[in-house]
């Protein structure tokens, strides 16, 4: 049994003043696996006081102190990417997919932000004015469970580089891989207070951190839902907030793909991370005139995306990461055939052969219109919608017609066709063709999927606020034994008017 009774404030390892519990599961054995020991109100106020102390000297030292904060951390995470997965695996059941790039990414967020921070100039000449881009305050990053030291990587990389202290508030029920991450960043040998990880319920110590007078930013990545309560929260004292929210991003497959190709990176996009991924392709979006061969397509490709136990290397789908989660997500599966959608495969229960664990049927719905249930909101799943659709307008339509706009895919032997239609579609990120992920383009969404960027230059300026300085001046002006006043622009001659 995993015992975690410590949080990490002001860089160190101290027992929460917090007293409150809660079980560690995993979820493809339903067993518990340990506990972790609750932060409470007065730990986040702890933590918030911690980062303030550090911000005044962190906020000025050098960029070059601060990439070389981000080498240590990159090589402090890479040392441990054996443990990071082993944790993963144990509390959260993901397949050795999305562990073998998780893992190794978390390490290499901060080597990307060095890079970006070595290139980026934070002072500028604008016109007549002096710009410097300040680091914005103390920060506050809530990350979620389905990806917990992605998550967290990534947000305290921006605002180390940035210059800006940071609290991280992780899901509870991610505690176990918080613990190796938190180990991993405190090896790196950080000044104290730059970053504290407080480990509590939303409703407390998020609460707390989100309304704490002296927070000037948090990013929060999660559902829409809580979002759109931090973002209310926020603005009573004008936080900046930094919003990656929900998705029901749409996969669009033209009439000219070579679906041979196309059909198994259309699926592994809509059971990315078993489904539990915001960006995950849940809609998919197919030719009429195609439609009977890609259904067909469908139903043979998806026997080869297994669900099962997370040590299988032969696993493309893990459990779900609850038995809520699991629950939400057979309602949906209900849902949808109460709705009138046909089963193309899965459906309601455990994958053969699993009886035990929250695991999902990989599930495919064909006949799915777009103001279907099914096809709106974020199931958080391997639930997908087979979407027909007339001609190239109808399928930028009904890609478009969603409250969200994170990602989309677009799948042509054309892909000047394909970057057509990819200009037309509604989302922060659309990928052509299976192109893989950049880590210096920007990450976000439109609509309800959030607010601001995160990554590379779009993510460090997240965390910076320009600060225009405009001089005016006084000259001794000889021709005429007067003092004139000298501006940037425009210069007139001495003598020849009172200003210069």
């Amino acid at each position: 049994m995993h015992i975690i009774d410590r949080t990490y404030i002001d860089g160190k390892f101290i027992e929460p003043h917090g007293d409150e519990w809660a079980p560690l599961f995993n979820p493809a054995t339903e067993e518990q696996i340990g506990s972790v020991r609750l932060a409470d109100a007065q730990d986040a106020d702890r933590a918030v006081a911690a980062a303030k102390r550090a911000f005044s000297t962190f906020s000025n030292t050098a960029k070059e102190e601060r990439i070389d904060m981000l080498n240590r951390l990159h090589a402090a995470v890479l040392a441990r990417t054996d443990d990071l997965a082993c944790a993963m695996r144990e509390e959260y059941g993901a397949p050795s997919n999305f562990i073998g790039f998780s893992a190794p990414r978390a390490g290499m967020v901060f080597l990307e932000m060095a890079r970006t921070l070595k290139d980026y100039e934070f002072r500028r000449r604008m016109g007549s004015a002096d710009v410097e881009m300040r680091p914005s305050g103390v920060a506050v990053a809530i990350t979620p469970w389905n990806s917990n030291y992605s998550f967290i990587c990534g947000k305290l990389s921006a605002a180390i580089a940035a210059g800006a202290t940071m609290m991280i508030k992780p899901s509870e029920m991610s505690a176990l891989q918080t613990q190796v991450i938190t180990e991993c960043l405190h090896a790196a040998g950080l000044p104290s207070g730059i970053f504290n990880i407080v480990t509590g319920y939303g409703n407390v110590v998020g609460a707390a951190l989100t309304t704490h007078r002296d927070v000037s930013k948090i990013t929060f990545t999660g559902s829409t839902a809580t979002g759109r309560r931090i973002v209310q929260t926020a603005a009573a004292t004008m936080k900046r907030v930094t919003m990656e929210l929900g998705g029901k991003c749409p996969t669009v497959i033209l009439d000219d793909a070579d679906l041979e190709v196309v059909i198994p990176q259309v699926l592994a996009a809509g059971f990315r991370n078993s489904g539990q991924a915001c960006i995950a392709g849940t809609r998919i979006l197919a030719p009429e005139s195609r439609l009977n061969e890609i259904e067909e397509r469908l139903s043979h490709t998806v026997k080869e995306f297994r669900a099962g136990y997370p040590a299988d290397d032969q696993v493309q789908v893990g459990p779900m990461v609850s038995q809520k989660q699991w629950d939400r997500v057979q309602s949906y599966i209900r849902l949808g055939q109460e709705e009138g959608a046909r089963l193309l495969a899965g459906g309601e229960g455990r994958p053969e052969g699993l009886h035990r664990g929250w695991f999902v049927k990989p599930t495919i719905f064909t006949g799915v219109r777009n103001d279907m249930r099914i096809a709106r909101e974020e199931i958080f799943g391997p639930v997908l919608s087979l979407i027909p659709y007339r001609d190239e307008e109808d399928a930028i339509a009904i890609a478009n017609d969603s409250d969200y706009g994170l990602q989309a895919h677009v799948f042509s032997s054309d892909v000047e066709r394909a970057k057509r239609v990819a200009n037309q579609i509604e989302a922060g990120r659309v990928f052509i063709n299976d192109a893989p992920h950049d880590p210096l383009a920007p990450f976000g969404g439109f609509k309800q999927s959030g607010i601001g960027r995160e990554f590379g230059v779009f993510g460090l300026e997240a965390f910076l606020e320009p600060r225009a300085v405009l001089s005016l001046r006084y000259k001794y002006c000889a021709a005429r034994g007067l003092r004139g006043i000298i501006f940037s622009t425009p210069r007139r001659p001495c003598g020849r008017g009172s200003r210069e």
